[in-house]
């Protein structure tokens, strides 16, 4: 790489795993740019992740060897289905879907155990994330434990990198994905009217998706989410029961959540990182680095930099949103942020509307998440419900 080269550092170091967060700030300090001896160079500062997420032409999105629709692709390709996506997510198809999003939260904290031991990512987190991304789809209720067994295979194979696993998981969920659609075709004008329907009959490029298209944009919809959203809500959980103040305030207003999930997981990023690869040699913190080399972009320290946010672990809501990369800038900026937000928003109400008080279970330490998951594998927590919350929905409306 030159005589300029960025040092070395291991991601996956004793260090980088027992805590995640603590590792990356201190390679923000002192390191801002390394690569590591899985091919990548990872950059930790706010700057320049924001100097790549502007300059789509000097780093290209296009870094994975499968079709990756659209956050794989550069313009122009990009910005076609870009505009195709985008309205699936607008702010009338969030208010039609809000109350269905809004049963499934109530269901789920009704079900809470009262004032015992909950595991929360195996019993809640986890569980929320596979109901409301199939209730959004249109999937049936038969894909919860398939995707949930997916889900955590996909997930070891992606920490022991083994190549030819993740190449099975990704067959086996286009499998999934497949057999859906070909159901679809199967009821013809019976096929129920949902978001994958839709999609399988958009024309908005001129021309219907072809099946691989339809399946690339799905399998980033869902495996994206089913991740972050899990991994967000153990986040935001942890946060408000080591700091009853907080939790205490969100219950006062709740009109504080929306911003407060949001600067919650500025303080402890839900993904990692993101991946980008030049197109051409480039400089970086001083560093030279030759086109085609690949990066790391580590959202979970570029949010926590002091350049731009003073103590990067100060609770504040009077922030500007602008600076919080959260869901990414640029052309890229995630399309399904307002799904996400909407799910968070409303999983957070219920919680903190149908529970009294939530605290960690002293006898059990929370688990931290390993390299390239964030959050908590293990979460253990203590509720005390609120009375009436299950009257607050009729259960004739519906799933």
């Amino acid at each position: 790489m030159g005589r300029n080269a960025p040092p070395h550092w291991d991601p996956r170091s004793e260090a980088v795993l027992r805590d995640q967060i603590a590792a990356f700030d201190d390679m923000r300090r002192r390191c801002p740019v390394a690569r590591s001896h899985y091919g990548y160079v990872s950059l930790f500062r706010h700057a320049d992740v924001l100097r790549v997420l502007q300059d789509h032409e000097t780093f290209s999105s296009v870094v994975s060897r499968r079709p990756s629709v659209p956050n794989g692709m550069d313009p122009p390709e990009h910005t076609a289905f870009r505009r195709l996506i985008e309205p699936y997510f607008s702010a009338g198809e969030m208010d039609a879907f809000a109350p269905a999003c809004r049963r499934i939260a109530v269901r789920l904290v009704d079900a809470l155990p009262e004032d015992r031991e909950l595991e929360l990512m195996s019993e809640f987190a986890q569980i929320f994330a596979l109901q409301i991304q199939c209730a959004w789809l249109g999937w049936p209720d038969d894909m919860h434990e398939p995707l949930r067994l997916w889900t955590r295979k996909n997930h070891a194979a992606t920490l022991a990198r083994d190549e030819a696993a993740l190449a099975a998981v990704a067959l086996e969920f286009d499998g999934y994905i497949r057999a859906l659609l070909a159901a679809r075709r199967g009821a013809g004008g019976a096929a129920p009217e949902d978001v994958t329907t839709r999609l399988m009959r958009d024309e908005s490029l001129g021309r219907p998706l072809s099946e691989s298209e339809i399946v690339s944009i799905l399998r980033n919809w869902t495996v994206g989410e089913l991740g972050t959203i899990a991994a967000s809500i153990g986040i935001v959980a942890h946060y408000l029961a080591v700091r009853p103040a907080v939790q205490q305030e969100l219950r006062d207003d709740r009109s504080l959540v929306p911003a407060a999930i949001d600067e919650i997981l500025r303080i402890h990023a839900p993904l990692v990182m993101n991946r980008r690869t030049t197109t051409k040699a480039v400089t970086l913190a001083g560093h030279g680095l030759p086109a085609g080399s690949r990066l790391a972009l580590l959202w979970a320290s570029a949010n926590r930099d002091e350049a731009v946010f003073g103590d990067p672990d100060e609770f504040r809501l009077d922030r500007d949103p602008e600076l919080n990369l959260l869901y990414g800038a640029g052309i890229h900026v995630c399309p399904g942020a307002p799904l996400a937000r909407l799910e968070l928003r409303i999983v957070f109400e219920e919680l903190l509307a149908g529970t009294a008080r939530i605290e960690l279970a002293p006898a059990k330490p929370p688990v931290k998440a390993f390299y390239p998951a964030s959050g908590f594998s293990s979460l253990a927590l203590r509720v005390r419900k609120s009375p009436g919350h299950a009257t607050r929905i009729d259960p004739a409306a519906g799933p």
